[in-house]
């Protein structure tokens, strides 16, 4: 089906080509009809869609730290994932939309917690910026797994599972990256670690008597893992010149919000959402890691929600006081 349908693009295109060719060649055709043709046809050639081979860079680095791109296998595995990633286009551009409304976030958090900026494109690589849930069921921007966000201090219940929560979610995520660098004494090999574990990473050391990541020979994911994030970073970089055009209007804005107190149960957050103003759809936006409609809360442990600062949403109740 695939090669039918590039079969049929190739036979269209080239049917509009010798078109316009023999319209212009025909002496029966008014000059100021040739003109026309002839600007379409001009216009068809330089809009004509390419596909190019990509510059790998020659100096790359990760959390300061440097990639052997002398390496053979180094060099090609980055230039797969800048290939893969820059011609996937619709995700790669949704990716800069989303950065764009949620490093915000995450960018101060990583700063405050003494994580390298760049575990930023970790996020990137891990769930696209969006509430993804894994088959394996992890969970959020940083996909944690139950087990393991309840070890890193997340609370994950019926009504609050605060994976989906961004900054708690980001800092549980730290916590893990740090004390994986402590282990392994390299901000990679902790990246490495993110997605193999720190018990996978290790084992394979030890079996292959190496110790750096780019040494290593690892399964596909975790093969590939370093080398996704390196080239979403470089792309997210320097997004123009790997031919994405937008200006910031085109982006996703970030949303502030103030946080309001609850350290009571709530029945009902339609009714709460309705007092602050805004629908339980957007009280929800704003707090996924709220899962019901209600929180229980009898324990009454303090919990910060946010509601949108007034004036960006066009939609919502009348605030009732």
């Amino acid at each position: 089906m695939k090669i039918l349908k590039t079969g049929l693009i190739v036979v269209g295109a080239a049917t509009v080509f010798f078109a316009i060719t023999e319209a212009v060649q025909d002496p029966d055709i008014k000059q100021e009809h040739k003109e026309v043709y002839q600007e379409t046809f001009d216009k068809n050639v330089a809009n004509v869609y390419t596909i190019k081979a990509l510059s790998v860079p020659k100096d790359i680095k990760f959390a300061g730290e440097s990639v052997p791109l002398t390496d053979p296998d180094i060099h090609e595995r980055l230039d797969r994932e800048l290939l893969v990633n820059t011609y996937w286009q619709s995700n790669a551009l949704l990716i800069m939309k989303r950065a764009h409304k949620f490093f915000p976030v995450i960018e101060p958090i990583l700063k405050e917690e003494g994580v390298p900026d760049d575990f930023k494109y970790l996020a990137v690589i891990e769930s696209g910026l969006t509430q993804a849930v894994s088959p394996a069921n992890a969970v959020g921007f940083w996909q944690l797994l139950k087990g393991t966000g309840r070890e890193l201090g997340l609370e994950i219940n019926s009504n609050v599972d605060e994976r989906y929560h961004i900054e708690k979610a980001t800092r549980a995520a730290c916590q893990y990256l740090k004390e994986s660098k402590k282990d392994f004494g390299s901000w990679t090999l902790a990246a490495a670690a993110y997605n193999a574990g720190r018990a996978g990473i290790a084992r394979q050391q030890e079996r292959q008597k190496v110790s750096d990541y780019y040494d290593l020979l690892l399964g596909e994911e975790t093969g590939r893992y370093m080398f996704r994030i390196l080239a979403l970073k470089e792309i997210m970089s320097s997004p123009f010149e790997y031919g994405f055009k937008f200006q910031e209007s085109d982006l996703y804005q970030h949303i502030p919000t103030k946080k309001v107190k609850v350290d009571t149960a709530v029945t009902d957050f339609p009714d709460f959402a309705a007092k602050h103003g805004v629908t339980y759809k957007i009280l929800k936006i704003h707090n996924p890691w709220l899962r019901e409609a209600h929180l229980n809360n009898s324990s009454g442990k303090t919990y910060y929600i946010d509601i949108p600062e007034d004036g960006y949403y066009t939609q919502g109740y009348t605030k009732i006081d």
